[in-house]
């Protein structure tokens, strides 16, 4: 007796979460981190506290680093492929007093780019926690 074959149905099934954009995507882009990161630097140059760190810095190395930096450090595509965070800022001696400066100038940045208190918010908590890795904490 011959046995009756079932025909196959092939279910394909695509478990997918829904996509959060990145901080990245959501400040609008590489267009948008370089425009911030362009200001960022004029701010950090402009600010006496700062701007001695600069001094013997090649500055269109520095803002392109930055950029693919901050990118990346936000969800973004691009991949950073500069020194270390401790590494590249050993030498320095910044401070935790520094780093508020800096972040500080980055929220005011954000700011007169239209970005939202929360989304800035975000931004900060983001790069403060890479606080510890630039001072050699960890």
């Amino acid at each position: 007796m011959a046995t009756a074959r079932r025909p196959w149905t092939l279910v394909v099934m695509t478990l997918t979460q829904p996509d959060t954009p990145t901080l990245f995507a959501r400040l609008g882009g590489t267009v948008s981190i370089d425009v911030a990161v362009d200001r960022f630097y004029d701010r950090l140059l402009a600010d006496p506290e700062l701007a001695d760190f600069f001094d013997r810095v090649d500055l269109r190395r520095q803002r392109a680093h930055q950029k693919a930096f901050l990118a990346m450090a936000l969800g973004g595509p691009r991949a950073y492929r500069g020194r270390g965070l401790g590494e590249a800022h050993a030498h320095l001696g910044i401070s935790d007093h520094h780093v508020d400066l800096v972040a500080g100038h980055l929220a005011a940045v954000l700011a007169g780019l239209g970005v939202s208190p929360a989304l800035i918010d975000e931004v900060v908590s983001a790069v403060d926690g890479l606080r510890d890795t630039v001072l050699g904490r960890v």
